[in-house]
């Protein structure tokens, strides 16, 4: 089952102007899923449409396995989000900017030791919000977000702005919300190499098309995007011609060369024969493009 799903969701905000494309998103719940496309995508229009904030204007949304339209308050009572920047009191602490939303979600005072310990704010005591840092505003506005324990959250660019402290901090935050409070996570980002390293799932928008939706793992491995294989030796330019020769397209990249991703008995058959023709093998491994790099590969098909 799908924690979200879109069918053919298409948004305009001008005759001329086509946002959305028949987008088809599919959140499997549980996951972490990265949403990803350079900047107007169609990201943050996408998610205003799932939490309600634009008037949908062609194709479904359902969220929780229901439409979310004809369930739209029962819906949102069980999602936490934080779209762009923080919306906090700066005049007022950690606890009394959560108080506020505690009486306005109607959930037990608890809550709030609870998800100031989840964020690891829990020893701000009278600092106001106003004197925090970017990486803490980020924290406590998912802590609001986490208040009224929804079992979705959905973030645009929770990154954004912040120093590679701070982003440590929000992205191990992310993987511990997740896996201890067990809640799926949405999250839109155009930092990919962060992104990378904590979701399960990821979707890939460009001029509001989606271009690639499923598991991390997939997308690496779609048409072998970014897979090659990698051999340093004594003499590169003979393992070229050689390779040649053998009907393998290889590609002199500094000192290596570079193979499209082949079979392991290839690989060995391979190093058999540059030994034999007196090239010192000094390395052959496999080698995985980041994200970033398959993610340019394909916005460019």
């Amino acid at each position: 089952m799908y924690c979200i799903e879109t069918q053919n969701l298409s948004y305009r905000f001008s005759q001329e102007q086509q946002v959305l494309n028949k987008v088809n998103l599919q959140v499997p719940n549980g996951s972490i899923y990265g949403f990803l496309g350079p900047n107007g995508a169609g990201k943050t229009t996408t998610l205003r449409l799932i939490l309600g904030l634009l008037r949908k204007q062609a194709g479904t949304i359902s969220i929780f396995g229901k439409p979310f339209f004809e369930n739209r308050i029962s819906i949102l009572q069980n999602i936490g989000s934080l779209i762009e920047s923080p919306s906090l009191y700066g005049h007022l602490t950690a606890v009394e900017n959560l108080r506020i939303q505690q009486v306005l979600y109607q959930c037990p005072k608890s809550r709030i030791l609870d998800v100031l310990n989840t964020v690891g704010l829990s020893n701000t005591g009278k600092k106001k919000a106003g004197q925090f840092s970017l990486g803490m505003k980020q924290r406590l506005s998912i802590a609001v977000a986490l208040l009224h324990n929804p079992s979705l959250l959905i973030l645009d660019e929770p990154t954004n702005g912040l120093d590679p402290n701070g982003i440590i901090e929000i992205r191990d935050l992310i993987k511990k919300i997740n896996r201890e409070l067990n809640i799926t996570i949405l999250i839109s980002s155009h930092l990919l190499s962060e992104i990378e390293k904590i979701v399960t799932h990821v979707g890939v928008i460009n001029k509001g098309n989606i271009l690639f939706q499923g598991k991390l793992s997939e997308l690496q491995t779609k048409q072998n995007l970014g897979a090659s294989i990698q051999i340093k030796t004594n003499n590169n330019i003979a393992a070229v011609n050689m390779l040649e020769a053998a009907g393998f397209p290889a590609v002199l990249d500094h000192e290596k060369i570079i193979l499209p991703k082949i079979q392991e008995a290839q690989i060995a058959a391979l190093n058999i024969q540059m030994v034999q023709q007196n090239i010192e093998v000094y390395q052959i491994s496999h080698h995985q493009n980041d994200l970033e790099s398959i993610f340019i590969d394909l916005i460019n098909l």
